[in-house]
């Protein structure tokens, strides 16, 4: 037998058993028994299409596609690669009309004129359509019985919370009170870390815990089972939630006996008469059984305020629902008067401590001006003669000091001055050299101290006052300077600044404009055009060192500045370009500070930079600062500005107006030390105050990151122990670079030195790069600081001789060694070809994407 002959017996039976069900169906729905002909009068369609429908489907179903293939080439079709969708179409037309199956004879032949089988047929049908029809009334009604039973229980159990809550409070009491007696204390662990052994610690004491919820937070010992996100953990239990669980299972005691008392007779009743069943607690127990744990949640919520010592002594009084109910109020009312104790000590506590804030604060950060100081501000912009105008002022004074925003500049102005037979002094931190006869000085403002008088004072760079960490030295050198005359010289950004520090004091303004204009150049700038007078600026000394290298090996003669390069060094390369020895200089941004070149024309290689965060675009300021280092009177007569790319964004910079300068940064000073030690003894709390402590407006604080990072290494140590705060702050507060480890080591040995009076230790020297040089000169410069801190001034001068040496070494290095610099991926050390944008190789970049797409 065939596929397609199988196919058409069953089909005919699954025909004759649905025309049955419908029948069934039609049946069901009729009161009295229709006729055979009304039957088929009303569901003769039905009978028409049946056949086909259930055919169609099971031949094209279940017939293998072989046997379709031969039935259709019986029929005379080409089947040979026709795809499977044409063939089923096909044998779907064509099977059709297969020995089509007559309805209408069948059930003609099986009912008509059959009145007892019709008969027998219709009641059958219509007692099982009544049957189901009352099985879903019977459900419909179930449902909405249940439905209002569960809203009648939440009534009783809402109704019953005040009681519910008591009972939880009794067992709560003595649970506490059997768990305080037989139960052990555990070490605190995190409770998914099933691998660490819980340690036992001892008994639990009742007065280690204020209330039930700080009780909760102790191990039980035992492991459960527990959900996060979803999925199911395993973690150590607490005691919160094995209370949960115990009070759930409370619960399930208690719960259905209250409602079966509770419930009103309407509802029992009418369950009764519906079902012929009395409503019984296992009935009632059956709609609880989800009631239970978040019930639990809600009350173990409730109670985590209750006091443990109360809960202890309610476990030894019996229960009893009224006397509990009257405990518990006494218990409120105890409670609401220790909260609002304890809100009175916490508001006193606020007080206290802002009025402590207050006075070790206090109006520090207010100006304090001598009325009787003239003030003169040189306001303009870069490469105006500023300075210069001050400086001339300053040397026709009897007694003088210059506050240099940089050591090179401080080192700058004292050669200047000795240059021009003014004798003047120098002092930095790292070096001193005191001039016989000087009544001039020259330092770093860091120096300043404001019981020192002079005859004028001048403050350089005055815009640096919003610098988050230096900005204030500048700050107190403009209010608290002590001299007859104050010159600030700032650029057009920090004037509204200056004057509203300055207040109602005597001032006068000097206003400086370029008498050289400033031109951008409207193409891009390439490489191969660079020419004599040339400053390129990049933003690191990697970048530096590369763009130097690329010029020295196309025949350029270059010099160099970066930020970490010794002020020494620094010097004799910008010598060498002004004598003539070096045609182009290629800087970062530390050009843009007090540097008077003879520049043709600054270049920016990059229109971003690192700030320590984030690389973001160039500040209006930045672009103005570095720019305004190009063209030099009587020597180009136009500053000319060059830019890679983004030429109209980087004018728009350049051409705006300053943002004024709306912030100055506030530091600590010794005064505030003083009166923090009426208070507190370890640096530790200082620096918490520190952040509590809100900066007057208009002003922001100093981070203090790197001298509480520093704090932190030593906390706790001999260090801390034997120093007063004042001293230990002065050397947290050291100016030295904190973010080289040899440099940290060094300042830790040199610190334990000092208390142990030993002889400081020499600083590492290292010699095989240029790398190892540098840090060599930073680590003298530290050691130098710790020297004239402690007044060790003749041993200072031999590493200062030694320090110029590094730097001789330095200098020469970056002569020899930039000729042989090559640009080199990161990852593999590969050479680069100086064009290439990015600092890793396309391979390593191919390798680096695609084990980012296999993971």
């Amino acid at each position: 037998m065939t596929h397609l002959e199988m196919t058409y017996r069953n089909a005919i039976e699954q025909t004759k058993n649905k025309i049955i069900e419908d029948m069934n169906n039609y049946f069901g729905s009729k009161k009295n028994i229709p006729t055979f002909e009304d039957y088929l009068a009303d569901r003769g369609q039905y009978l028409e299409q049946i056949w086909t429908n259930v055919w169609l489907n099971k031949a094209t179903n279940n017939v293998p596609k072989q046997e379709k293939i031969t039935f259709l080439m019986e029929k005379g079709f080409e089947t040979e690669n026709v795809s499977r969708k044409i063939i089923n179409h096909l044998f779907r037309t064509e099977i059709r009309t297969y020995k089509t199956f007559d309805t209408y004879n069948w059930v003609n032949e099986k009912f008509n004129d059959q009145i007892e089988q019709w008969s027998d047929q219709y009641h059958k049908a219509r007692a099982h359509f009544l049957q189901r029809e009352e099985e879903d009334r019977l459900r419909i009604e179930m449902v909405r019985l249940q439905d209002e039973m569960e809203q009648t229980i939440e009534k009783i159990i809402d109704a019953n919370e005040g009681a519910l809550y008591l009972y939880i409070r009794y067992f709560t009491a003595e649970q506490l009170a059997s768990d305080f007696k037989h139960k052990r204390k555990f070490a605190p662990v995190d409770t998914f870390a099933l691998e660490e052994k819980l340690v036992e610690i001892g008994a639990f004491s009742e007065t280690s815990y204020l209330t039930i919820s700080t009780f909760f937070y102790e191990l039980t010992g035992e492991i459960h089972k527990t959900r996060h996100h979803g999925r199911a953990y395993f973690e150590y239990e607490t005691y919160y939630d094995r209370y949960e669980r115990l009070y759930a299972e409370y619960l399930a005691e208690i719960l259905p006996k209250l409602v079966v008392e509770q419930m009103p007779d309407s509802i029992a009743n009418e369950y009764r008469n519906t079902f012929s069943e009395t409503t019984t607690a296992a009935m009632i127990e059956n709609i609880l059984e989800y009631v239970y744990e978040p019930l639990a949640n809600e009350l173990i919520e409730s109670i985590q305020d209750e006091y443990v010592s109360d809960l202890l002594m309610l476990s030894t009084i019996p229960f009893d629902l009224n006397e509990h109910e009257k405990l518990y109020e006494e218990a409120l009312e105890d409670r609401e008067r220790k909260w609002i104790e304890e809100q009175a000590e916490i508001e006193r506590k606020k007080e206290e401590e802002k009025r402590i804030l207050d006075d070790i604060f206090g109006q520090e950060y207010r100006p304090a001006l001598e009325r009787n100081i003239r003030y003169t501000l040189h306001i303009g912009e870069t490469n105006t003669g500023k300075t210069h105008h001050a400086l001339e002022k300053m040397k026709a004074a009897n007694t003088g000091m210059y506050l240099a925003p940089l050591r090179l500049l401080a080192i700058e102005v004292y050669e200047k001055l000795n240059g021009e037979e003014t004798p003047c002094s120098l002092k930095t931190g790292e070096e001193e050299k005191i001039i016989s006869g000087a009544n001039h000085i020259s330092c770093t403002v860091e120096m300043f101290h404001e019981k020192d008088f002079y005859d004028c004072i001048v403050i350089d760079e005055a815009q640096m006052l919003n610098d988050k960490d230096r900005g204030f030295s500048w700050y107190k050198a403009i209010t608290k300077a002590n001299a007859k005359e104050v010159h600030i010289i700032g650029s057009w950004s920090a004037k509204e600044m200056i004057l509203q520090l300055l207040g109602d004091a005597e001032i006068e303004i000097y206003e400086y404009t370029r008498d050289i204009p400033l031109e951008v150049e409207k193409k891009e700038f390439k490489i191969n055009q660079v020419k004599k007078g040339d400053a390129l600026i990049c933003f690191s000394r990697k970048r530096v060192l590369e763009t130097a290298s690329r010029l020295e090996n196309a025949k350029h003669s270059v010099s160099m500045i970066y930020g970490s390069m010794p002020p020494e060094t620094r010097k004799k390369q910008v010598q060498r370009f002004i004598n003539g020895e070096t045609s182009i200089i290629v800087s970062t941004d530390a050009i843009g500070m007090g540097l008077n070149l003879p520049i043709r024309r600054i270049v920016f290689l990059e229109n971003e930079k690192f700030d320590g965060t984030r690389r973001r675009l160039l500040t209006s300021q930045e672009v103005k600062q570095i720019a305004g280092r190009a063209g030099r009177k009587g020597i180009y007569n136009v500053g000319k500005v060059s830019f890679v790319s983004d030429i109209k964004t980087m004018k728009r910079l350049l051409d705006s107006e300053d943002k004024p300068v709306q912030t100055f940064s506030v530091a600590p000073t010794n005064a505030i030390f003083e009166r923090f030690q009426k208070y507190y003894r370890d640096l530790g709390t200082f620096f918490e105050l520190w952040e509590q402590f809100d900066s007057p407006n208009g002003t922001k604080k100093a981070s203090l990151s790197e001298e509480r990072e520093l704090y932190n290494r030593i906390h706790g140590t001999e260090i801390e122990a034997r120093l007063s705060i004042t001293d230990l702050y002065g050397f947290l507060h050291l100016p030295f670079s904190k973010k080289e480890p040899d440099l940290i080591w060094q300042w830790e040995q040199t610190m334990y030195a000092i208390l142990n009076n030993a002889d400081l230790p020499e600083p590492r020297i290292k010699k095989r790069n240029l790398e190892e040089l540098e840090l060599s000169y930073k680590a003298i410069g530290l050691h130098l600081l710790f020297l004239y801190r402690l007044d060790q001034r003749t041993e200072a001068l031999y590493w200062e001789r030694l320090r110029e040496e590094i730097s001789d070494h330095v200098h020469e290095r970056l002569r020899t060694d930039v000729k042989n610099m090559a640009k080199k991926c990161r990852r593999c050390g590969r050479k680069l070809p100086w064009e290439h944008e990015f600092q890793i190789c396309d391979e390593c970049h191919m390798n680096q994407s695609r084990r980012r797409y296999g993971e």
